[in-house]
Formats: structure tokens, C-alpha cells, sequence
């Protein structure tokens, strides 16, 4: 009998054991990379500027954080900033009380034109702002209100509700309702119910929602433009009608500051999304 060994480097060319294996991108790779430097590009090419020593953006001509300070002293800046943080704190306190009233009503209740007034309630969602602003203004002429940080705040109302009665909706949709039922079979009242049981598992979608009006409302300038009255300037009325003139680097830097703020916004509000969903989970 034979003695056979076998040897597999044998059976293999010599060529193939060296050969490594090619790395290969695929055109997802190539389509997300190219998104990604087409979405933050721009914002890279802003935060760069923002620390240029030149007032113009045409050329590099050092660093220097003096217009990060110069900031904090333009009283005009810091007048709009206080104006915009009023309307959106404003507009986001009744919008979170009347939305997630709103939310679980639609969610929990029954009455004739329900299905309709659930349709009209998140109109202000999908309607381009512009509609929205020239609405408000007729109706606010109509009225013969004056124009003021006020009706701002009011008209700033009718948006931010829609999006914090959405974000409970959608939080409500995953809650168990016999939860709520079952404190009422023992002895709780439906408004104990409600504060003790239902709230705070309704919280994070509140605050999910809050955090995205208010985000919101500190951006919009469409609505507010037409329902500011004389001599009020909300923070990006008064962006707006200082790049008119061309893009200072101050205003590279406010830019910079008002991402930053937004992005830390969101990045909290998925957070407690996140963390809504993992107790639920568990």
C-alpha cells in the first residue's frame, strides 16, 4: 500500500498564497461619503472662517477668537438673542401644555369630527411657512391686534403645537393603555391617573418634542417677519439684515454659536428618546 500524504500547499499555485485580499468600496460607501462632505462642508468652511482675523472672508490672514468676543458686546446681537429666547420659551410652555392635552385627547377620546380635527390639528406641519405668515398676518389685521414680540409668540404657537402634539402621539401609540385603567379600578381618580401614571411615561416624548419646537421657533424668520411689530427684531431678522450687506466674520461666529446650541439640543432630545425606549423595552 501507498503511503499518500496530503499537503494542501501542494494542490494551491504558489501565486494564489501570496495574493491579499483587494479591498473593495462599494457605491453605498461612495454615496454616504459624498453626502456626508456635501451636507458639512459648508458648515466646516463657516467655523474656519469664523476665526479669521480679516472682516472680509475673502482671505486667511491669521486666528483670532475677537469676534467670539466681540459677540457678547454687540448690544443689537444680545437684544435679538433676548427677543428670540422670549418667543421660543413663550411659544414652547403653552405649546406643551395644550399639545400633549391635545395628544391625548385625539388618543383616548371619541366625539363626532374626530378623525377631521385630528387632520386639521397638524396642518402647520406640512403648510409652507410663508402661507402660514401672510395667514396670520390677515388674521391678526382682521382683528386689528397691533403687532408686537407677542402676537410672535402667538403665531409661533400654532406650529410648535402641532410638532409636541405629534411627538406624544407618537409616544402615546406605544403605551399600554390597561396601565391607566388599572388605576382607576383602584381607587385613582382620572386626574391621578393621568399626573401619576400616564405623565411620566408621556415625559420623554414631551421633552423630545419641546426640544424640536423650541429649535424651531429660535430658526424661524418667515413668521416672525410678519407678525413683528416696529422696532422688534428677533435673532434671525436681525442675521438676515446684517448679511444683506455681505457675511462678516461676527456673523460666521453667531452662526458657529447657534449650531452648536442646536445640535447640543438635538443630540439631548435623542437622548431621552433613547433612554424612553430602553425602560419601556425593559
Amino acid at each position: 500500500m501507498e503511503n499518500i500524504t496530503d499537503n494542501p500547499q501542494e494542490e494551491i499555485p504558489t501565486d494564489m498564497l501570496y495574493l491579499k485580499p483587494k479591498f473593495k468600496i462599494s457605491w453605498q460607501v461612495v454615496f454616504a461619503v459624498l453626502m456626508f462632505f456635501y451636507m458639512y462642508l459648508p458648515i466646516l468652511v463657516l467655523t474656519f472662517y469664523s476665526f479669521n482675523k480679516s472682516r472680509f472672508s475673502a482671505g486667511w490672514e491669521g486666528f483670532t477668537l475677537d469676534w467670539y468676543v466681540k459677540l457678547f458686546s454687540d448690544t443689537r446681537i444680545l437684544v435679538a438673542l433676548r427677543n428670540s429666547l422670549t418667543v421660543a420659551v413663550c411659544a414652547v410652555a403653552i405649546s406643551a401644555v395644550l399639545g400633549t392635552l391635545m395628544a391625548v385627547g385625539l388618543s383616548r377620546y371619541r366625539f363626532p369630527g374626530k378623525n377631521l380635527y385630528q387632520g386639521v390639528a397638524y396642518l402647520p406641519i406640512i403648510i409652507p411657512d410663508i402661507a402660514s405668515a401672510v395667514a396670520t398676518l390677515v388674521f391678526l389685521a382682521a382683528l386689528a391686534i397691533p403687532l408686537s414680540l407677542w402676537t410672535i409668540v402667538a403665531a409661533h404657537i400654532v406650529f410648535c403645537l402641532a410638532y409636541i402634539a405629534l411627538a406624544v402621539s407618537t409616544r402615546l401609540a406605544d403605551l399600554n393603555p390597561s396601565l391607566e385603567e388599572a388605576a382607576l379600578d383602584l381607587g385613582a381618580t382620572p386626574v391621578e391617573a393621568f399626573v401619576k401614571v400616564l405623565l411620566p411615561q408621556l415625559l420623554p416624548g414631551i421633552i423630545s418634542g419641546c426640544l424640536l419646537s423650541f429649535v424651531l421657533s429660535m430658526d424661524d424668520f418667515l413668521i416672525a417677519s410678519f407678525t413683528a411689530g416696529s422696532g422688534t427684531t428677533t435673532l434671525p431678522m436681525e442675521i438676515f439684515s446684517r448679511i444683506r450687506t455681505g457675511v462678516k466674520p461676527d456673523i460666521n461666529a453667531l452662526s458657529v454659536l447657534l449650531m452648536v446650541g442646536s445640535g447640543g439640543l438635538a443630540f439631548a432630545a435623542e437622548y431621552l428618546r433613547g433612554r424612553g425606549d430602553q425602560k419601556r423595552a425593559h
